[in-house]
């Protein structure tokens, strides 16, 4: 990311969704947990302004138990709830990445990779098609691929 960071990157928000539902499951027990969810879920719905009032509502209300601690048995002190602060920090890191879209609207960003999808499996179909290449040859190809 460093790399490029003079350009607007946008992460896939479906993406996004998806990697809270592997931590939050599809169908949370914990009520905090279902909420988080639902405003994910939502996302391109709300918007950056709606999302962001509707997430930081969200952590103010639920910070005590995100912070709720447990001993266990071998005496070690472990946070209670470890797969919803997971999600939440996933939200908290890739916030500047998730609404691009919005404020380059002259970039006509898309919101989610589908079209990059579909280029990658190409590219992946094109090299399996041709494994026989060198690395450099390789490098050679796909610059070609990226070109056209």
């Amino acid at each position: 990311m460093q790399s490029i960071d003079y350009c607007p990157v946008q992460m896939c928000q479906f993406h996004q969704i998806q990697i809270i539902r592997r931590y939050l499951t599809q169908n949370p027990h914990l009520i905090a947990a279902r909420e988080l969810l639902h405003i994910c879920v939502n996302m391109k719905p709300l918007g950056s302004t709606g999302f962001l009032e509707k997430f930081n509502a969200w952590y103010e209300r639920w910070d005590e138990c995100l912070n709720e601690r447990t001993v266990l048995k071998s005496g070690k002190e472990t946070f209670t709830h470890r797969r919803l602060r997971k999600a939440k920090r996933s939200i908290a890191d890739h916030l500047p990445r998730l609404f691009p879209y919005e404020e380059y609207p002259e970039l006509m960003i898309p919101k989610t990779t589908n079209k990059l999808e579909g280029t990658n499996s190409e590219m992946k179909r094109l090299i399996r098609n041709h494994n026989g290449l060198s690395g450099q040859r390789r490098i050679t190809f796909l610059d070609g691929f990226l070109e056209t």
